[in-house]
């Protein structure tokens, strides 16, 4: 992440003297992604060492949706980046200025290159993590914006015809705004805490029923991941009588990890009649007393 951020951070400068030289908006545009993207990877290498920190008294979680929240960030970044290129294009087509093929040609041509070795390097990455594929789609956006300057050079050269540089500026921001959005709906949807994709709450529920003997009902469930890669869950589960607890606990979880692939889960144990009883004991003695649950 580190290395992608710097390659393209570097060649940012490159393209922006390119750009202004040879008056390519597709050089420019493309500039305009490295350098949101430059940013944007650096952000996401400091939220993959920040996720690391243990969790402390104030955040009992530690740091790991922290990459999420990277990953919102950087596809609001693209999409903004992507608004601001569509505009600059319409101003272009009201008035088109001269655009130097040649040099622009070489610039798009060095740029291609510097964004193939980043996105080799990012691709080795977990396609799990909405902070890896955040910084990905960032890549990609600029790989696809160095082939669209290089096209536009080449039709320029041939024909002289300039629009071809705004009008495929037009089509790498229309790309890279479903991917941007669709990054941003699946990182929102870890924030708000909705149930992981791949994961029927219902059918959770009815699995445990059907698997774990002895266990009469379960209810209250709530599923969700911190950074979209582990998965979460708390439940209540009322038991038969005769039971362990311990053991139910011990069988509910287990299921929920072999084979629902959640690896954290909170349980709590529902007494139901047994309570019951021990309230109305309690309320002869003139005590109130609260339902047991066991963790």
């Amino acid at each position: 992440m580190l290395i992608a951020a710097i390659l393209t951070g570097g060649f940012m400068v490159a393209e922006i003297i390119g750009g202004m030289l040879t008056g390519s908006l597709a050089l420019l545009a493309d500039a305009g992604h490295m350098f949101t993207d430059a940013i944007a990877l650096a952000l996401a290498w400091y939220a993959f060492h920040l996720a690391d920190k243990p969790a402390t008294g104030r955040h009992t979680y530690g740091y790991g949706r922290v990459k999420t929240l990277v990953a919102y960030t950087n596809g609001l970044a693209i999409f903004f980046v992507a608004v601001w290129i569509c505009y600059e294009a319409w101003q272009r087509f009201q008035a088109p200025p001269p655009v130097l093929g040649g040099p622009m040609l070489m610039v798009a041509l060095l740029g291609l290159v510097v964004n193939i070795a980043g996105f080799v390097i990012l691709h080795g990455g977990s396609r799990e993590s909405l902070n890896m594929r955040g910084a990905i789609v960032h890549v990609l956006g600029d790989l696809l914006g160095s082939l669209a300057a290089i096209v536009a050079a080449l039709v320029i050269m041939a024909t002289g015809w300039t629009p071809i540089d705004p009008i495929l500026s037009v089509l790498v921001a229309v790309l890279i705004l479903s991917t941007a959005w669709s990054l941003m709906r699946a990182a929102a949807h870890v924030l708000l805490e909705g149930s992981p994709p791949g994961l029927d709450r219902d059918m959770i529920t009815q699995d445990l029923q059907a698997s774990i003997k002895g266990v009469r009902e379960i209810h209250h469930v709530h599923l969700w991941s911190i950074d979209g890669a582990s998965n979460m869950a708390t439940l209540h589960a009322s038991l038969m009588d005769g039971l362990d607890a311990h053991i139910a606990v011990d069988a509910i979880k287990q299921r929920l990890f072999t084979q629902h692939g959640i690896s954290h889960a909170t349980v709590e144990i529902d007494y139901d009649r047994r309570a019951e009883d021990g309230r109305a004991r309690d309320q002869v003695r003139g005590v109130t007393s609260q339902p047991r649950h066991l963790h």
